[in-house]
């Protein structure tokens, strides 16, 4: 849309109004993880682990099988997109592992050099 101007006459005539800004609606945010949401998904993950279908796609992605556990998932899940989204989250989860795997031996070997 063109924007208008305060003139009277020509292509963007009309009068200079500022546009309401209006709420974003409930419904909009549906689907959105609150923060105490995210707290609790995390607690039950770390209390329950993982199940054995995220094992087993674990396995899989260690050996770079990606497209195997993306058709291991997707039958398990049912959804392409489902399978996708759960893909990327365990690969990420495991690349965090890695990280902190990483980070405590690397501070375990100074622990027993300095000793």
């Amino acid at each position: 849309m063109v924007a208008v101007e305060a003139v009277a006459v020509g292509l963007n005539t009309g009068y200079k109004v500022t546009k309401n800004q209006r709420k974003v609606r409930q419904n909009r945010r549906k689907g959105r993880i609150t923060k105490r949401s995210k707290i609790v998904r995390e607690l039950i993950r770390e209390v329950a682990g993982f199940a054995p279908y995220e094992r087993r796609t674990m396995e899989l992605l260690r050996i770079s099988k990606d497209k195997k556990a993306l058709k291991f998932l997707k039958r398990r899940i049912g959804s392409h997109v489902r399978a996708k989204r759960k893909r990327d989250e365990i690969q990420a989860i495991l690349t965090n592992l890695r990280k902190h795997h990483k980070k405590d031996k690397s501070e375990f070997m100074e622990l027993k050099s300095g000793t």
